[in-house]
């Protein structure tokens, strides 16, 4: 195989990425504190203090995982080495790590950023840049190995497009967004002049799995529900709202992909879909991916051969979501998908190559 992509990993952020805030932002910057480890957080005992709030919040009600900051008991035992990948500190030793795992190029999404983090619009807005510029600096410092989604401050669009554009001049390859933002679904019209300066600088939206709507998260607690309803449920809804009212044909060369959420809901939503709608059964299947310019990200243990008759070869991507764990939760992604029986060789090279490099426009 020629090349390989990892198409999701993540950068847990370090407290260096906050030098890039505007001044007059810093005293309001992210602190990390140290908790005793005989909490009820246990050995997730390092958080962000964000405005009085802290972020992770590993355990309760409202509770959420995060895998930063990455100076916890739970990871003392990683080595210099291991967190300046996961940070993104040293971006030479992370790309000799993925040359070490046989990835070619890697796509870096968030992980504080993963659920919804403050009110103040401003506070937003400085956060964003700042995370953006950082992840500048690594794409320029990796020799263009690692690229990236960039994070947007949608609740001011003027202060989106301006990252959007210095994104793309950047090494951004998408923009990441939460299957539901605050108490906004990514089918409302709000939205609509990001979609088009999305399809104008070609990036595609990459609706990532993550807790995007902080009334509904509250409701859930870590112990009882895991993350799967307030986090890994929203990008199925986004998808199931999108097709309903037929967003993509108003931006018809803007490409869409589902991230982190693996991909064996799309036969259930597809099912859901048309009993709702009463429309044409054959609309439900790879066809749509095809005219609607969606790509999903499949997880090497699902029955890969049956999800292609409704997804089709050309728009499944995998990631290794690397960052998250050590190394990475498939430390072996290009082996174990050239094992799956099931898929022919030309579709493992899909899946590793050709679908991503469309995706993200490379």
């Amino acid at each position: 195989m020629a090349f390989v992509l990892d198409a999701d990993t993540h950068i847990c952020e370090p407290a260096a990425m906050w030098d890039y805030l505007p001044k007059e932002f810093y005293p309001r910057r992210p602190v990390m504190a140290t908790l005793p480890s005989d909490t009820l957080y246990g050995g997730r005992n390092a958080v962000w203090v964000i405005d009085g709030n802290i972020f992770p919040k590993p355990a309760g009600k409202g509770g959420f995982s995060l895998a930063t900051p990455c100076q916890t008991d739970f990871g003392r035992a990683r080595t210099d080495i291991e967190i300046a990948c996961r940070e993104i500190a040293d971006p030479k030793a992370r790309v000799a790590d993925m040359e070490r795992l046989g990835i070619d190029l890697q796509v870096v999404y968030p992980t504080l950023f993963l659920v919804y983090l403050t009110d103040d619009v401003k506070l937003e807005v400085a956060l964003c840049q700042a995370y953006n510029r950082y992840l500048g600096s690594a794409y320029e410092q990796s020799g263009g190995k690692i690229r990236w989604v960039v994070v947007p401050p949608l609740r001011d669009l003027q202060a989106t497009i301006d990252e959007l554009r210095w994104g793309k001049a950047h090494g951004a390859v998408g923009v990441f967004i939460k299957g539901i933002e605050k108490d906004k679904t990514l089918d409302d019209p709000y939205f609509f002049p990001v979609y088009e300066e999305a399809q104008r600088l070609d990036l595609p939206v990459c609706i990532h799995t993550a807790a995007g709507c902080p009334d509904w998260t509250k409701v859930f607690t870590i112990e009882r529900n895991s993350s799967f309803p307030h986090i890994r449920l929203l990008p199925l809804i986004a998808f199931r709202d999108l097709v309903q009212n037929r967003i993509p044909e108003q931006f018809p060369r803007l490409r869409w992909a589902f991230v982190e959420a693996g991909a064996s809901w799309v036969p259930y939503v597809f099912h859901n879909l048309q009993r709702q709608l009463k429309d044409d059964r054959s609309r439900y299947g790879p066809k749509l991916f095809e005219d609607y310019n969606f790509y999903v990200a499949c997880e090497v243990g699902e029955d890969l051969g049956y999800l292609t008759r409704f997804i089709g070869e050309d728009h499944l991507i995998i990631g290794s979501d690397y960052g998250h764990t050590d190394p990475s939760t498939e430390p072996e992604l290009v082996a174990s998908l050239k094992g799956r029986e099931e898929l022919s060789p030309e579709a493992v090279d899909k899946i590793l190559n050709a679908n991503p490099r469309a995706l993200y426009g490379l």
